[in-house]
């Protein structure tokens, strides 16, 4: 394992590329098991999660090559339509294979992912749409059954859940859907960019595709789809971060380019609120630091809404912002690990039922912390950043599994950070 050491009292300037989507990304790799034909990715960011997805690919058959950011998949021959756990317990997102197994194979055996630290992620409406499509599904031993012995056929689902529409349910059943005989029509589907993305590849492909990004998608299933060449959309919770980073270090402008400003609108229209001068361009966010900071309150919310993805690093920012700040996560209560680490550092955060209060104190300084999930290392990074002293985060495995090269970006904007053995 390693560590970081952040050198406190960074002031950033510069330029940063944000790279391709890591939630985008595992979906449309997952997707090209619907074809035998070669499928050629452009700008899949090399992180842990994008290998773990390789890896299973290859576990049930597929070439694979990667080199750049741009993969090549043929999954011509598959040899297998199971998951093992060894694979999936390294990646909740590894379930979104099971849409494509079942339509190209009608069969297949998926481990269950296990629990998850930031809460309760319950894979039951990935099921419900399946079996609306058809599948007969079995949970044994940890393991999960999938079984359409006469192929998918169309129907019109719910997708919607007790927290919003599902990205991955949707993800899966309308890859299932693409090869089922007949309509499908989902209903409550997840709005967000990643899931469009899909779609596009998917179309791409050869599928008939339509409502995208809208609460309800139709499938017009076809027989068979071809190979295709994608370049996955900027990933929009990496330019959030990197916003943020703005707001809290920013010496001079930081230009955030090769992003979509639109998918990123709800976080540049809060720190607009909280005093950032923030200029945008066809494919850049050029932030600054606030010369009178302000405090806000956010609640999560699915696409376009404030993404939970987002939320850690919005407490980093309130934490040295002067007056009180409110966060409400309501995808993912639970989702406050990063509170008691950066309580360490001497934040001022009280959190209570899924919702934090925050008390901006004047500088953090720097203690020895641990990461405990993805986007929480995230908020410790730009934690210490700003902290009075070295701040030693451990388990930056977590890190690597979203951020592309997070170290390496940071210091060519001028951040002291260093990457050791743990």
């Amino acid at each position: 394992m390693e560590k970081f050491i952040v050198h406190g009292g960074s002031q950033l300037e510069g330029n940063v590329n944000i790279s391709g989507s890591k939630n985008a990304s595992l979906p449309i790799l997952a997707a090209t098991l619907l074809t035998r034909e070669q499928c050629v990715i452009r700008r899949v960011p090399d992180v842990s999660d994008t290998n773990y997805m390789l890896q299973i690919l290859q576990n049930l058959g597929a070439e694979v090559e990667r080199a750049s950011g741009t993969v090549t998949i043929k999954c011509d021959k598959l040899h297998s339509h199971e998951a093992p756990y060894d694979l999936v317990r390294k990646m909740r997102a590894s379930v979104c294979v099971m849409g494509p197994l079942l339509a190209r194979q009608n069969r297949a055996d998926v481990s269950l992912p296990g629990g998850c630290v930031i809460g309760d992620r319950p894979i039951d409406l990935h099921l419900k749409g399946l079996e609306g499509l058809g599948a007969k599904v079995h949970t044994e031993g940890g393991n999960i059954h999938l079984e359409a012995r006469f192929g998918l056929e169309g129907n019109v689902l719910d997708m919607s859940g007790k927290h919003g529409a599902t990205v991955l349910g949707t993800d899966n059943v309308m890859m299932a859907a693409v090869l089922a005989k007949g309509t499908t029509v989902i209903n409550g589907a997840a709005c967000e960019p990643e899931v469009v993305d899909l779609a596009n590849f998917l179309v791409s492909m050869g599928a008939k595709i339509s409502g995208a990004g809208t609460p309800r998608i139709e499938i017009e299933g076809v027989e068979e789809l071809g190979g295709t060449e994608h370049t996955v959309i900027p990933d929009r919770i990496e330019a959030g971060t990197f916003l943020v980073a703005g707001a809290m270090a920013a010496k001079k402008d930081i230009h955030i380019r090769r992003v979509f400003p639109e998918h990123v609108k709800v976080v540049t229209d809060v720190l607009e609120k909280c005093g950032c001068p923030i200029e945008i361009d066809e494919t850049t966010i050029t932030i600054g630091k606030a010369s009178t900071p302000l405090g806000a309150n956010i609640t999560t919310e699915p696409y376009p809404g404030f993404p939970t993805d987002m939320q850690a690093q919005m407490c980093s920012l309130f934490a040295v912002t002067p007056g009180i700040s409110v966060v409400t996560d309501t995808i993912f209560p639970q989702r406050f690990m990063h509170a008691s680490e950066m309580k360490r550092m001497g934040a001022d955060i009280e959190v209570d039922d899924g919702r934090a209060v925050i008390t901006g104190v004047e500088q953090l300084s720097a203690a020895p912390v641990m990461a405990s999930d993805l986007r929480a290392s995230a908020a410790l990074v730009l934690s210490a950043l700003t902290a009075k002293g070295a701040t030693e985060i451990s388990r930056v495995y977590h890190i690597d599994r979203g951020y592309e090269h997070i170290d390496d970006k940071l210091l060519n904007l001028g951040a002291r950070i260093d990457r050791l053995p743990a």
